[in-house]
C-alpha cells in the first residue's frame, strides 16, 4: 500500500520500520476502544470505592430511553471485584454555618476521631478544615488505612486483576485520599493501570465520575497495547519528529 501511494517512489519493504523522515504529521482514527467496550474485551479490573458505596455504580441513576419503562435492563458493570475503603471527607460549609468560631476551633483541636478509634463511623465535623481544589472548605474525617488497603489490593492481584479504578465520594474537591491509595497500588508493582476519578473526570456527581474512571481503567490497557503495536511499525523518528494526533469521539483531534 505504501509503495503504491508514496509520491517519492521510495520502496517500503515488509517487516521494515517505516522511514519517518518524509512524514510531517499523522492523523489517526481508530475504534479499538469502542470495539473493546461493546464486545466486553477490555482489561480485567477492580473498583476501589468509599465504604458504603460498593453498589453505587451498579444501581446507577434514572437515565433511560423511556422514563416510564419498568422493564429496562441496566448495562453490565465493567469491574469484576469491589474493594471498599474506610475513608471519609465532608464539606464544611453547611456543617459550620450555624456554629461559632469557638465551636469550630474546638472541633479542629480534637486530634483523633473517637468513633473511628473505636471501630465506628467518624464523628461529623471533627478535624481540621482544609481548602479543597475548588476553594471549598472540607473536613477530612478519616484517611485510608494504608496497611488495610495494601491487603485488599493484594487480594485483587492474587485473582489476576491488574487494572483498578479509584472512586471516592468527595475526591473532586479533595483528591488526597485517592492519591494515597494510588500510591499504595503503584508501590506494589502489580497493577498496570491505576485510574483515579479526580484525574479522569473531576466532577461532583459520583456516578458518572465513577463510570468514566472505570471505563478508563477498562480500556486504557487495550489502547496502550494497540498504540505500542502501531508505533513499532515506524522508525525512532515517529515520537520525536512527527506530530501524531488521534481523533476523539467528538470528531476533534488530540496529541
Amino acid at each position: 500500500v505504501l509503495d503504491a501511494h508514496d509520491p517519492t517512489g521510495k520502496k517500503h519493504p515488509r517487516k521494515t520500520p517505516v522511514d519517518t523522515s518524509l512524514i510531517g504529521s499523522i492523523r489517526m482514527g481508530t475504534t479499538v476502544a469502542t470495539n473493546a467496550l461493546l464486545e466486553r474485551e477490555g482489561e480485567r479490573m477492580g473498583l476501589i470505592i468509599t465504604k458504603g458505596f460498593r453498589d453505587l455504580l451498579q444501581i446507577g441513576d434514572q437515565t433511560r430511553k423511556n422514563i416510564f419503562d419498568l422493564t429496562c435492563a441496566a448495562p453490565e458493570v465493567l469491574y469484576e471485584e469491589v474493594v471498599e475503603v474506610e475513608e471519609r471527607v465532608m464539606l464544611a460549609e453547611f456543617f459550620d454555618e450555624d456554629k461559632s468560631q469557638e465551636e469550630i476551633a474546638s472541633l479542629e483541636e480534637r486530634k483523633e476521631n473517637d468513633d473511628v478509634s473505636k471501630g465506628g463511623w467518624p464523628t461529623a465535623g471533627v478535624g481540621k478544615r482544609v481548602t479543597g481544589v475548588t476553594g471549598e472548605k472540607v473536613i477530612p474525617l478519616q484517611a485510608p488505612d494504608v496497611d488495610a488497603v495494601r491487603a485488599s489490593l493484594q487480594k485483587l492481584a492474587d485473582k489476576g486483576i491488574q487494572s483498578v479504578a479509584i472512586v471516592f465520594i468527595h475526591s473532586y474537591v479533595f483528591p488526597e485520599h485517592e492519591k494515597i491509595v494510588a500510591a499504595v497500588a503503584k508501590s506494589m508493582a502489580c497493577f498496570t493501570e491505576i485510574s483515579m476519578s479526580h484525574e479522569v473526570m473531576a466532577m461532583v456527581k459520583m456516578v458518572p465520575r465513577g463510570q468514566t474512571a472505570c471505563a478508563a481503567a477498562y480500556l486504557t490497557p487495550k489502547i496502550t497495547e494497540y498504540l505500542a503495536g502501531f508505533t513499532r511499525g515506524f522508525d525512532e523518528g515517529l515520537m520525536t519528529n512527527v506530530r501524531l494526533d488521534f481523533m476523539k469521539s467528538d470528531g476533534g483531534l488530540t496529541p
